[in-house]
């Protein structure tokens, strides 16, 4: 078995790993590694040709190839390492990695820290439990969005999608702008689950009928998918009788939520929020694993590929400094809980030696509130959404000021 020895690995060559592996060479790390499943470097951003990517990061607004493209020549300029086509199979927690390709076989890589940037899976039709039989035509948005954008393909003519996701919203704009016919985006939730932005960009502009409080509760159709009868759904999202609407389509696409690939940190022993799905992470976006980072959307799932940069960098910055025995002791522990409407906070806990970041979103929309850190910080919001990310910053200074060993963040109203 072949072994290397590196300072910093890095677990995917996505945005987020990208990030992290520039900061972990800036910071000072000698050697570092991206190791990537894929053919190519870029991840998830190959597949989205739309605009919207680097507005905040680059005040430029660019597509998901070309915000990648600049990550990957900032690469190229350095001296970093890149494994292509190479499977990580395990990840333990005295750093050693797993993993395997068609060039080298099997590889034992020793590393002084590892980067977790795997990004996340969509969740499938099996999580969903329709019922009605197994016919063609029932693909997650991203598999669509590959087939569509990658391979050229337009899978179908006339679609249903169930979810209103970000992909599901901007798959709804690409079928119509390939000449497929979009009957209708069905959403089990009062509200949108996208981006504002892209309900209005993706539906509205394009007429596009949008069913809140509903879902599918049945596919038809043998070989191939016929049609859906859809439904409206009570507060437990059970369909009511009586409300039933049978739409033919072709296609059914779902976009029904992300979840974030931690089959490795899992079994390398990293504790696992059950609310993000994500590991558990500090200030320095370390887990419980002494030396084992994770960011972008292994942690918790961006809305933002600019939040999954900024995130990276810190991750990659603290792995470097790990690598280079640089990672002292923090002065103090302070717990990081989701208060009132809040569903989650990351990191999951802060020291009072650096400044921090906080990334959260809301349970519910609410208006005319504020956003309350401990009381150390308000900031007042028009309005709060869950499928928009919110963030904010304490310097070193607020949080030493704090007396207490649990920092509550919450919303209130104003």
């Amino acid at each position: 078995m072949k072994q290397v020895h590196v300072d910093v690995a890095v677990i995917g060559g996505g945005p987020a790993g990208l990030a992290a592996s520039l900061a972990a060479r800036k910071e000072g790390a000698e050697r570092v590694l991206i190791i990537e499943r894929n053919t190519e470097l870029g991840g998830i951003l190959q597949q989205c040709i739309h605009h919207g990517f680097g507005l905040h990061r680059f005040k430029d607004e660019l597509t998901g190839p070309e915000y990648a493209q600049r990550f990957i020549d900032f690469v190229k300029e350095t001296d970093i390492e890149v494994l292509l086509e190479t499977m990580v199979l395990e990840v333990t927690p005295e750093r050693k990695i797993y993993a395997v390709n068609s060039e080298s076989g099997m590889l034992e890589i020793h590393a002084k820290s590892i980067v977790l940037a795997m990004g996340c899976r969509e969740r499938t039709r099996g999580a969903l439990r329709i019922p009605g039989g197994r016919p063609a035509g029932v693909f997650s948005a991203g598999t669509a969005q590959r087939y569509v954008n990658i391979d050229g393909y337009v899978p179908g003519k006339k679609a249903v999608i169930l979810g209103s996701g970000d992909i599901g919203l901007i798959m709804a704009r690409r079928f119509t702008l390939e000449g497929a016919k979009v009957e209708a985006v069905v959403e089990v939730l009062p509200y949108a689950a996208g981006l504002t932005r892209n309900v209005v960009q993706c539906l509205e502009d394009y007429d596009i009928p949008l069913h809140l409080q509903s879902t599918v509760i049945e596919i038809h159709g043998n070989k191939r998918i016929e049609a859906v009868t859809i439904a409206k759904v009570d507060e437990k999202w059970n369909p009511i009788p009586g409300t039933e609407q049978k739409i033919e389509c072709d296609t059914l696409l779902l976009s029904v939520g992300l979840v974030p690939e931690n089959e490795l940190s899992s079994q390398a022993g990293v504790a696992i929020d059950p609310i993000t799905n994500g590991p558990i992470v500090d200030d320095s976006m370390m887990t419980n694993l002494p030396g084992i980072f994770a960011c972008g959307n292994v942690l918790h799932v961006h809305d933002l590929v600019d939040n999954v940069s900024k995130e990276s960098e810190r991750a990659g910055m603290y792995a470097g400094r790990y690598a280079l025995g640089q990672s002292g002791e923090k002065s103090r522990k302070i717990k990081v809980v989701a208060g009132e409407n809040i569903r989650y906070v990351v990191p999951h806990e802060v020291s009072a030696d650096e400044p921090v970041e906080f990334f959260m979103r809301v349970q519910r929309p609410q208006d005319s509130v504020a956003l309350d850190v401990g009381g150390l910080r308000q900031i007042r919001k028009t309005s709060v959404r869950p499928s928009e990310m919110l963030d904010v910053k304490l310097t070193p200074e607020q949080l030493q000021s704090f007396e207490g060993d649990t920092l509550v963040i919450q919303i209130v109203e104003k």
